[in-house]
């Protein structure tokens, strides 16, 4: 039975900027007692995600993608390895006719859950995983979605963020990521709410969650966790709202948090004291 659960975010997180993990770091998420609940909480689609829960030898649990709209509750005796057991959808029409004005450049893909995306055009190569198919614009705007996704390449995500923020998003989440990519998902989801569905079905006590981010889609976890890491490359933003400051992701930033927290459970105290005493860089607020 799960006493802690740890969410652990993926890129520039758990992945150092090349996409890859770390021998240190997979190493440390293995060590971790069988105590402590190891939950993926993901911008990845189901596709992109489960080639690194294996990776790290996560194979029971749980898993969120796509920002939350999507929980799975993993099990190596399911055909794919996993079942959706949670999966909230928007009807993207509204915001992607306001957006189509707003940013009239953009690449556009709504998310097929464990198939990959319908497109407007084509995407850069490697940045959707999963099948890609380019659709007509009535495809896109048809159906409830998970996810809706805008790309503007030749822009910096200083530039795009001003666009997003001048549209005025409403009635839908969202989040801007490192490059000029935003993504929008049913009002209310976020990586917050899907991991508190998750606390509950294993009864952890709020005291003994902690949270390790990076980027402004975990803003909300890092607020929502009694413990919330953001890493040295993280945004100032995102710093500000954490109670510790780890390492840079590409000098395996997360390894001494996860060993904290394997200490902390191992010790019987709670996460927060643990970390807190973990060899990272305090941030002076």
């Amino acid at each position: 039975m799960a006493q802690r659960l740890l969410a652990l975010d993926l890129d520039g997180t758990t992945l150092n900027h090349m996409g890859e993990l770390s021998d240190r770091v997979r190493d440390a998420v293995q060590a971790l007692p069988d105590d402590v609940a190891v939950v993926i909480a993901t911008g990845r689609s189901i596709i992109a995600t489960t080639p690194i829960l294996e990776a790290l030898g996560l194979r029971e649990g749980y898993a969120i993608c796509s920002n939350g709209a999507l929980t799975l509750r993993l099990d190596p005796a399911a055909a794919e390895g996993y079942s959706i057991i949670d999966m909230v959808t928007f009807d993207p029409r509204a915001v992607l006719e306001k957006m189509r004005v707003a940013l009239p450049d953009a690449l556009i893909a709504v998310e097929e859950p464990g198939v990959g995306f319908k497109v407007s055009r084509h995407f850069p190569d490697g940045e959707l995983m999963g099948q890609s198919r380019e659709v007509e614009w009535e495809e896109l705007i048809a159906h409830p979605v998970t996810r809706v996704t805008l790309r503007q390449p030749e822009a910096t995500a200083e530039e795009f963020m001003e666009l997003v923020e001048r549209a005025g998003l409403h009635g839908v989440s969202y989040a801007v990521g490192w490059s000029a990519w935003l993504d929008i998902n049913p009002e209310g989801v976020s990586k917050a709410s899907a991991l508190e569905l998750v606390r509950r079905q294993l009864r952890v006590e709020p005291i003994h969650t902690v949270a390790c981010g990076d980027q402004r889609n975990d803003l909300e976890m890092l607020h929502w966790a009694a413990w919330g890491v953001a890493m040295g490359n993280a945004p100032d933003q995102v710093k500000a709202v954490a109670d510790e400051v780890a390492g840079h992701v590409d000098d395996d930033g997360l390894a001494p948090v996860l060993e904290a927290v394997a200490r902390a459970a191992r010790d019987g105290v709670p996460f927060r004291e643990g970390v807190e005493s973990a060899a990272t860089v305090r941030l002076e607020l």
